[in-house]
């Protein structure tokens, strides 16, 4: 008995483990590389199964289905279906397109394998998330040298059939191998300084290339070769220093579907609703652990931060075009580091989505983790450059000089943060007066900045002022806020966005239009009502003589026409992808969006339509009708950049803390945020549209929901969203949510004190309940 209770207090836990707790266990001789992976395998078989259910026309059971084989067993796909007139009401009156049922059906990769297609749920206490498509483990890693095409070169030749290019990918050790490599090369004694991340086991979303896995963007798409011949630049970076390259991540496909350029494709049948569909045509979809109906996020790097979560992996890569790291993360109560853009690369070697906002996040359990692999991402001769990234030509005084996981490492004691300004961004926590939806979340970070980051950590905070937000009595207010300066800025930098339509092609500052004398906003329109000149106008709007339109701010500025680099980017990377296997001797002839789109299948016909659409984009220029694509990001960009600085600058800023999002995460397959199209606040655009350093802490959880319903039309062509005032009660712990902070370039010394101070004070995260440690 006394050596059960001896052994049981020496074992290394691997839940919730950090990166410098891994280190200490394996010089204590208390674990070995392998035992780890083979306990992070032992995890994904119990939790890395389908969680989602179809929404079919009647609700009736599918056959039994094959799935792909993920950590040595196939994965099982769930016969029951839900019948949509349970979520969709009126269904017996809906007369627009046809509906995209959900069905099941063979993948366009691997005939053999099946995926869920068409509109889906999720289902409540699961069991399982989905976070994984793909490990890092023989005859599994690849569909193209599955099976006994990936036999290790000791136990023979392959077999007759397999693909000349599975002799080269069979050398390459899967994620057991290279962990015996580790033990056998270094034992107990592992040179930590020259391989700061030695046995850390990663995930990487599937964007990211990496030699020994699959790599498709989790597209469905029949390769050649369905890996790619060198690893992305921060792969290859993590592996030299002794990270374990073990699995690929769910994400939304082609980093959350990279809209519809217009064209002569449609779709044949549509979806009510892709709320919570961080899903791709190959992996599935993936869920939230805190409940599994609902979204993993509201961000297409989901399975990233979802398998550090639930303990499947200790740290992940994201990629993140507009929240797709931060939403991961806000949902899933985890750390983030989602650096300027571009201090760390990711189009040199990955499948974007729009390469001017593309980052690469890093998602772990704690902000000194994160901080850790941002330091190991760094080479030693040339920094954080990637030849391929042309964006990564940021001034070298952007980057810290010194260790960043230095700065993140303050206690949470009271007072740490006296001396601070930090500036509390309340744009982000307005809503429209009667809604409800936001309420639990806003009410909740409210009180936790106040008493946390003011109160015990003893900051001073300066609050924004905004119409929708009654200002906090206790709290200065800023002399120059965000409309200020906005007012200031745009005629000089973006006056385009004075000029700009609504969606029924209406003014969208109309007091501004009012002012005005008729001006012609696009060909074919006239707005204007009033006597000034534009030009007159944007001066006395400046020089503060008259006041900026009451709705501008940077709520409604950060709207954005779609650009053609999604276009330009995935005919790079194919044809960078093709050109590095020719270069080793081996075919690749899935090399442009013809040869993609005629050997690919999606989930939703509405993607399929816009892939075409795609394909036949042949002009890399702004739109010829006079709305921006490439130009209006860069002139936003500078825009935004520069408001936040003359906000800090005249206030005297430290730091800005904000809320990532009001909203819960939705529940799957139902509808978005009703006052929007997606469940993304326009202020949450910010970080993204700037570019600059984020970083994200778990903030707490919230106890109910009030979530938005189905309604049909009153034609009867369409499922819109409507408001509920019904609170919806969630199990313990609730759902998370999260704080982000964000600082200047080259300031990110002071927000990873303030963030890591606030984690150590705070100690928000809260593990999910039904994803605990499973039976030795």
């Amino acid at each position: 008995m006394l050596d059960h209770i001896k052994d049981h207090e020496t074992a290394f836990r691997l839940e919730e483990a950090t990166i410098s707790e891994l280190h200490e266990a394996i010089r204590a001789g208390k674990t070995t590389l392998v035992e780890v992976v083979q306990r992070y395998i032992d995890r994904a078989r119990a939790y890395n199964g389908v969680a989602c259910l179809l929404l079919t026309e009647n609700g009736a059971n599918v056959p039994e289905a094959k799935g792909a084989v993920r950590a040595l067993a196939p994965l099982q796909f769930p016969t029951e279906t839900v019948k949509a007139s349970t979520i969709l009401p009126d269904l017996d009156r809906y007369n627009g397109p046809p509906l995209e049922f959900g069905r099941m059906e063979p993948t366009a990769s691997d005939p053999d394998v099946y995926q869920q297609y068409g509109m889906i749920v999720g289902k409540p206490n699961a069991g399982q998330v989905n976070a994984i498509g793909t490990f890092n483990i023989r005859g599994e890693r690849s569909v193209t040298c599955k099976g006994d095409y990936d036999l290790h070169p000791s136990r023979g030749p392959l077999p007759k059939g397999a693909p000349p290019v599975c002799e080269f990918f069979r050398k390459q050790p899967d994620a057991l191998e290279r962990a015996a490599e580790l033990d056998a090369q270094y034992g107990r004694n592992p040179d930590l300084e020259r391989m700061p991340m030695y046995g850390v086991v990663f995930s990487f979303k599937d964007s990211f290339d990496t030699a020994d896995m699959r790599s498709t963007g989790a597209g469905d798409a029949a390769y050649d070769i369905d890996f790619p011949a060198r690893d992305h630049l921060l792969v290859q970076q993590l592996r030299s220093k002794g990270a374990i390259i073990f699995a690929k991540a769910i994400n939304t496909e082609y980093n959350g579907r990279a809209g519809d350029p217009g064209g002569k494709n449609h779709p044949e049948k549509v979806l009510a609703s892709t709320l919570g569909y961080q899903r791709g045509s190959w992996g599935g979809n993936a869920v939230n652990p805190y409940d599994t109906a609902r979204a993993a996020s509201l961000g297409s790097s989901s399975g990233s931060a979802l398998s550090v979560s639930t303990n499947l992996v200790m740290a992940s890569l994201g990629e993140e075009t507009r929240a797709s790291c931060r939403g991961p993360s806000n949902h899933n109560a985890i750390a983030l580091i989602l650096p300027h853009k571009a201090m760390l690369g990711f189009n040199g070697g990955a499948i974007g989505a729009d390469v001017h906002c593309d980052r690469t996040g890093i998602h772990a359990r704690t902000i000194v983790d994160c901080a850790k692999i941002l330091d190991a991402l760094k080479d030693a001769d040339n920094g954080y450059y990637d030849a391929r990234d042309p964006f990564t030509t940021v001034p070298r005084s952007s980057v810290l000089k010194g260790p960043y996981a230095s700065h993140a490492r303050m206690p949470g004691n009271a007072g740490a943060l006296a001396g601070m300004r930090i500036g509390v961004i309340r744009e982000s926590m307005v809503y429209p007066k009667g809604s409800k939806t936001e309420q639990p979340i806003v009410m909740a970070a409210a009180r936790e900045i106040k008493e946390m980051l003011g109160g015990k950590l003893g900051a001073t905070l300066i609050e924004s002022s905004h119409a929708l937000w009654e200002r906090d009595p206790d709290l200065e207010v800023m002399a120059v806020d965000y409309t200020r300066a906005l007012a200031q800025l745009i005629p000089l930098i973006m006056p385009d966005i004075l000029f700009r339509l609504d969606s029924r092609g209406q003014p969208l500052f109309g007091e501004f239009a009012e002012a005005i004398v008729p001006t012609e906003f696009l060909p074919g329109k006239v707005f204007g009502s009033g006597t000034m000149q534009p030009i007159d106008y944007c001066v006395a709007m400046a020089e503060g003589n008259i006041p900026p339109p009451s709705n501008l701010d940077i709520r409604t500025i950060q709207q954005q026409e779609l650009s053609n680099t999604f276009r330009y980017h995935i005919s790079q990377y194919l044809m960078r992808r093709t050109d590095d296997w020719r270069e080793k001797g081996f075919q690749e002839t899935l090399s442009d969006w013809k040869a993609l789109n005629a050997r690919s299948k999606f989930w939703g016909d509405d993607q399929r339509a816009a892939f075409k659409n795609w394909e036949e984009v042949a002009d890399p220029r702004n739109r010829l009708d006079g709305r921006q694509g490439v130009n209006e990001r860069i002139m936003l960009r500078e825009l935004l950049r520069r408001a936040d600085m003359m906000v800090i600058l005249e206030n005297k800023l430290d730091a800005l803390v904000r809320l990532h999002t009001p909203w819960a995460p939705g529940l799957i397959g139902h509808p978005h945020q009703y006052d929007i199209p997606s469940n993304l606040t326009p202020e949450s655009l910010m970080g993204p549209n700037a570019g600059l350093t984020e970083v994200l802490v778990p903030a707490g959880y919230v106890k109910v929901t009030y979530d938005p319903v189905f309604k049909l039309s009153d034609d009867g062509k369409r499922y819109v969203s409507a408001a509920s005032d019904v609170p919806t009660e969630l199990a313990e712990p609730g759902l998370p949510f999260s704080l982000v902070f964000r600082c200047e370039p080259g300031k990110e010394d002071i927000i990873l004190k303030v963030a890591s101070a606030y984690e150590a004070a705070s100690k928000r995260r809260i593990p999910p309940p039904a994803f605990g440690p499973i039976p030795a």
